[in-house]
């Protein structure tokens, strides 16, 4: 069963493409709503040497603000500990041939983090990376580079693994963000992904690792996806495979983080 007074994935002002609501409204509507734990979970700055993908470049934390950041959640904690247990957290963008950075990163920070997941947004097509969920158009350029809808599924998928079996360190997280992203904009780009014999092998080797999912609900809102990122027949694998899951409202703004019903 899922546990549906706890968040674990939400996103303040810290992250660049967030809102601007404050902090610590996220807490307080947290606390209003009757959650009893939340996890912060800001896109950890991206390697140095690695070129954002995203036309607004905006895809991650900035360097200079990771440790405001760390800080104010130890505050808010402290704050609000009678009423509410809340995580210092990251989601971890896998890059494809940046692991070793990204492992640097985490462990230039992995004593203060607390809870986090990893998840994939971008995809290498040649060597270029390309983001697979910022916006139809983006998603177009994919589609045309790779040829096939179901290519661009399976490109998608092939990152996922490489992610899975990445060497990241001892701080890798063990809850994987929003699998099924690259639904991201399937009332446009429809496809059944329940063909691809990836997706069955990604929630093996999840298993395997003894990792958790993040059963993220914010592709309801869109109205180019209007499904949960574990959904349909991902989500009939999930129980097969009996896969720990962990509420994710993916919420950029402080309206988002709801009480919510499980409507699979």
């Amino acid at each position: 069963m899922i546990n549906l007074r706890r968040d674990g994935h939400i996103h303040s002002h810290y992250c660049p493409h967030g809102s601007n609501d404050n902090i610590e409204k996220y807490v307080q509507e947290a606390i209003n709503i009757g959650l009893e734990e939340i996890t912060f979970t800001e896109h950890l700055p991206l390697p140095n040497e690695f070129k954002d993908p995203s036309p607004k470049k905006d895809s991650a934390m900035r360097e200079e603000d990771v440790l405001s950041y760390i800080e104010d959640i130890k505050y808010l904690k402290e704050k609000y500990k009678s009423l509410l247990k809340i995580n210092i957290g990251f989601e971890i963008d896998y890059i494809e041939g940046y692991e070793n950075d990204i492992k640097e990163n985490l462990n230039k920070y992995g004593l203060d983090i607390e809870d986090a997941i990893l998840s994939v947004h971008m995809i290498k097509i040649g060597n270029d990376y390309y983001c697979i969920d910022y916006s139809v158009e983006e998603f177009k350029k994919i589609f045309k580079l790779l040829g096939t809808i179901e290519k661009v599924y399976t490109k998608y998928y092939e990152t996922v693994i490489l992610a899975l079996n990445s060497d990241l360190g001892e701080y890798k997280p063990k809850r994987i963000g929003h699998l099924n992203l690259v639904r991201k904009f399937n009332k446009i780009f429809p496809y059944d992904y329940s063909k691809s014999i990836l997706l069955e092998d990604i929630v093996k080797l999840i298993k395997d690792k003894n990792y958790e999912i993040d059963y993220n609900i914010s592709g309801r809102i869109k109205d180019q996806c209007l499904e949960s990122y574990i959904s349909g027949y991902l989500l009939n694998l999930v129980k097969k495979y009996d896969i720990p899951m962990v509420l994710g409202s993916d919420s950029h703004n402080v309206k988002y983080i709801k009480k919510y019903d499980l409507m699979e």
